[in-house]
């Protein structure tokens, strides 16, 4: 059986933003349709750490946005960096906040999703809820603005797992608009893009001690 062709990514020419920069760290504007990092095929090798080492060679990635996700990331400068910044990352201490546009009228004011995701390996890179092999997942979400047919969120992941925010707003009724992975045709055919953006990030600065916090409000 012959193999499908790869899958070759949409090459975003919107820019990157450069928000904050100092020795150790920038913190930058992930636009849609970029990778955070270089996929397999070679033809998918353009990405976010690609473009920012052609002008800062020591960048490197600690953490991760969805192709079809806009908004800041932390891009550390050096090895020190990296590994403090990580090390936050993995100790949940690393605060961050996303704007959704979601279908139909979430009636709750705030709330959160505690459901398991885990890998559903037959659809990858597609996720499941999964009580039985699942990693625990928490979102918290709180309504900004409601229309009659959408409604604006800010959500904050209280993990960092694959998919979390699109499979967990799916799993209450109210599909990310623009998500072709979990949204049904409708919530699909409302937005041109995903209608998701990483929009604050805040941690302590691995230099300084000082606390970090960026803000990049969406453009949607």
């Amino acid at each position: 059986m012959q193999s499908p062709p790869p899958y070759l990514v949409p090459h975003s020419q919107e820019e990157i933003r450069i928000l904050y920069q100092d020795d150790d760290l920038l913190l930058v504007r992930k636009p849609d349709l970029l990778l955070s990092v270089p996929g397999r095929h070679p033809l998918n090798k353009d990405c976010l750490v690609t473009r920012l080492q052609q002008r800062y060679p020591s960048a490197s990635i600690v953490h991760r946005l969805d192709l079809d996700t806009s908004g800041i990331m932390v891009v550390p400068l050096n090895k020190p960096a990296h590994a403090h910044i990580s090390r936050q990352f993995q100790q949940r201490l690393v605060e961050k906040s996303y704007h959704a546009v979601v279908y139909g009228v979430v009636q709750q004011d705030r709330g959160e999703v505690d459901l398991p995701i885990a890998c559903d390996w037959e659809n990858r890179p597609r996720q499941v809820i999964c009580r039985e092999r699942g990693r625990a997942a928490l979102t918290r979400f709180e309504v900004l603005e409601r229309g009659t047919d959408r409604t604006r969120l800010l959500l904050q992941p209280v993990t960092g797992r694959s998919h979390q925010l699109r499979i967990h707003m799916r799993e209450i009724g109210h599909p990310i608009l623009g998500c072709d992975m979990y949204a049904h045709p409708r919530a699909l055919a409302m937005a041109p893009r995903l209608l998701l953006h990483a929009t604050t990030l805040a941690f302590e600065h691995p230099a300084t001690g000082e606390w970090l916090a960026g803000e990049c409000p969406p453009d949607f």
